[in-house]
Parts: structure tokens; C-alpha cells; sequence
């Protein structure tokens, strides 16, 4: 059974490294991508342009980017977590930020873990790889979270 990832990324080059990164996964998954925070907020609550989508079937890990337009982030986490369906999701800070705040508020706000983007492309692409193949294979989650 194929794994579902969320992937939040409004950078259309970091988007693309990390969707090929996940593929090379020895995971069988398959990738969803949102560009800002209201479209990832409205893919996991089954909302707005995702209205359609089965609210049952969450993702396994959300990989959330924190610089997004519209809704940011951490705003993004605390709404997932704030959610008696979503308040046990994986989610993982994948962001380029380098700020001590980011780190402590995105781990007060719930996140599972928090990952700099490497800057080479090959740490790039295995960061993301090894983050797939850690959540989505290692990671034991509650019976109820998919």
C-alpha cells in the first residue's frame, strides 16, 4: 500500500529536489504537494479546492516548509495540531530558516521534527530521502494515524 506525504513547498526548485529525492525512496509512496498554507490546510481538512478529497484519508508525513505565503507555517502546525483528526500527523519542519526562534516554536507548536534544508544538492536530496525512509518505513505511529 502506497504511503501518502504532504508536501508544503512554495519554492518550485526545493519542490522539485525533494519530490525526487522521496521517489528514490525505498517506500512505495506517493507525493501531494501544497504551495501555501490554505492549500495545505484545505488538502488535510478536506476543504476549499480539496473539498472533494476524502478527509479519512490523511497523510502519512506532512513535510511542512515554515516561510509560505498566506498562512505560514507554524500556523499551518498549530491548526494540524489543534485538530482532534490531525493532532497525531507526522509532521516534519523542512525549511531553510536558520532562526533559534523557528526551531523552539516549531517544536512548541507540536512538530515531530525539525530539518534545515541543506544548501548542496546531494545532502539535499539525501536528507530528504533518509526523512522518507525514516517516517514512512521506521517511525511507529498510534493505531488510529495512517
Amino acid at each position: 500500500m502506497k504511503k501518502l506525504i504532504l508536501l508544503v513547498e512554495d519554492n518550485p526548485s526545493d519542490e522539485k529536489l525533494t519530490v525526487l529525492a522521496l521517489r528514490k525512496c525505498p517506500v512505495d509512496n506517493e507525493i501531494a504537494v501544497a504551495r501555501d498554507g490554505v492549500e495545505a490546510l484545505d488538502f488535510l481538512f478536506a476543504t476549499g479546492l480539496h473539498a472533494a478529497r476524502n478527509p479519512l484519508q490523511l497523510p502519512s508525513l506532512v513535510l511542512l516548509d515554515l516561510n509560505l505565503p498566506k498562512v505560514d507555517g507554524l500556523e499551518v502546525l498549530k491548526r494540524v495540531r489543534a485538530h482532534v483528526q490531525t493532532k497525531d500527523l507526522p509532521v516534519v519542519i523542512l525549511t531553510s530558516s536558520r532562526q533559534n526562534e523557528d526551531v523552539t516554536r516549531g517544536y512548541e507548536f507540536g512538530a515531530n521534527a525539525y530539518v534545515r534544508k541543506p544548501v548542496d544538492y546531494g545532502e539535499f536530496v539525501e536528507a530528504a530521502k533518509t526523512l522518507g525512509v525514516f517516517w514512512l518505513s521506521m517511525n511507529e505511529v498510534p493505531p488510529h494515524v495512517p
